[in-house]
């Protein structure tokens, strides 16, 4: 006959012993299923202890990693361009971390749906004239890319009130749009879960001054040169 403590097996696997609180349960599993599942399955909170110790010694996604065909290769984004348009960037970064932090269930990938959709549209109309917008799979990806789209319609009228006219062209908004894909492909894990990029537009524009921005009536972060 056993004797002793009962032994208490993993909230998720059920197999192996529990070692370690996981908030995304609200129970205790092994780390194994942690470091397995891990914005896997897991929608792990910013705040966990283990995700922050996993992103502290996880190493950066390697080219081979990513599609070649989701960076857009084929645009050029130089750092002359990103000298001239730094306020347009900002700006749109602006609305990136807006759109996060009006809809807490956005995920790097939903960031990055909407992006790659805005820049393949922007391509579309740089190349052809025509109008093109590829469908996006959720209500979360459909927001963020209004987010933006309303950033890139304050920037032109910000120009229009400023000097008079408007100097942006879409070939500008496309370059801008595929810096961030890359920056977006660049910061996040891959996991479909993953939120490491949108922590880090937040660790960019605090919640108090996203707040500050949206009470003013302006809700941008829009400054022309």
């Amino acid at each position: 006959m056993l004797t002793g403590k009962p032994r208490l097996s993993c909230a998720i696997c059920e197999i192996r012993k529990e070692k370690r609180f996981c908030p995304a349960v609200h129970g205790r599993i092994c780390p194994q299923c942690c470091g397995e599942q891990r914005e896997v399955t897991l929608d792990c909170p910013s705040d966990c202890t283990y995700l922050l110790q996993a992103r502290a010694h996880e190493k950066p996604r390697s080219a081979e990693q990513i599609d070649p065909a989701a960076l857009f290769l084929q645009i050029e984004v130089s750092d002359q361009f990103m000298y001239e348009k730094e306020h347009l960037l900002m700006g749109l970064t602006f609305a990136l971390a807006k759109a996060a932090r009006s809809d807490r269930a956005l995920h790097d990938q939903d960031l990055i749906a909407a992006l790659s959709m805005l820049a393949t549209s922007y391509e579309r109309r740089v190349n052809s004239g025509l109008q093109y917008e590829p469908p996006l799979s959720s209500d979360s990806e459909r927001r963020a890319a209004a987010e933006i789209e309303n950033m890139v319609k304050e920037y032109r009228e910000a120009e229009q009130k400023v000097t008079g006219f408007s100097s942006l062209r879409d070939s500008d908004v496309l370059k801008a749009l595929v810096f961030l894909v890359r920056l977006a492909h660049g910061r996040t894990s891959g996991r479909p879960k993953s939120r490491a990029f949108v922590e880090f537009l937040f660790s960019q524009f605090p919640e108090k001054e996203t707040a500050a921005a949206t009470s003013a009536g302006t809700g941008s972060r829009i400054i022309l040169p």
